[in-house]
């Protein structure tokens, strides 16, 4: 679901209230983009909502909720929410570049506010939590876990297209960063730009 319309500070924190626990908003704010979704195996044609690569890594069933949100102050924040995957484990998450598809190569690349004009970028001074959206999460032992981020951009208009959830924490040390092992899930998230 695809939702655009400001909202003060007590009405962001209602608004979010489904699907992530109420914290003080800062500030007022568009929510741009929400997407609720249950994992399931790739079925029929592309794109997907929220597909499954490794059932063993994400439980088919489990459920995820994305927010984006854009600050009247600028930038852009994320809040993210999992529940009924893997107990006690590290993801490493992160915005991709397209859609996700019945493969898990099929979200493309990290999207990067600069990019890395070497690609595949594992350079940290492109793969970094300021250039792109990182929202790595541990779950608990029911595999339950959420995470938020905050940038200072947004995004290009039709260059992020979805949220992967990888096998293991991101990486930072040059020639590793922004590695995260296998694509084991994929969320379809048609991420906004401001205006």
């Amino acid at each position: 679901m695809r939702l655009r319309h400001t909202l003060g500070a007590a009405s962001a924190a209602a608004a979010l209230s489904l699907s992530f626990a109420a914290q003080p908003a800062a500030a007022a704010c568009d929510v741009a983009v929400r997407v609720d979704g249950r994992f399931a195996p790739p079925k029929g044609s592309a794109p997907y909502k929220a597909v499954t690569y490794a059932p063993a890594g994400m439980p088919v069933g489990a459920r995820v909720a994305i927010v984006e949100l854009l600050p009247h102050e600028g930038g852009t924040r994320f809040k993210l929410r999992l529940s009924g995957a893997r107990p006690d484990h590290t993801y490493g998450v992160h915005v991709h570049r397209m859609p996700c598809g019945a493969h898990p190569e099929d979200s493309g690349p990290h999207y990067q506010d600069r990019p890395d004009p070497h690609q595949p970028s594992t350079d940290p001074a492109y793969a970094n939590p300021r250039n792109e959206v990182w929202l790595d999460l541990t779950t608990d032992h029911r595999g339950d876990g959420h995470s938020a981020t905050r940038v200072a951009w947004h995004f290009r208009p039709g260059e992020a297209r979805s949220l992967v959830f990888h096998e293991q924490a991101t990486a930072t040390d040059p020639g590793h960063a922004g590695t995260a092992g296998a694509r084991l899930a994929c969320v379809g998230v048609p991420f906004e730009p401001a205006g």
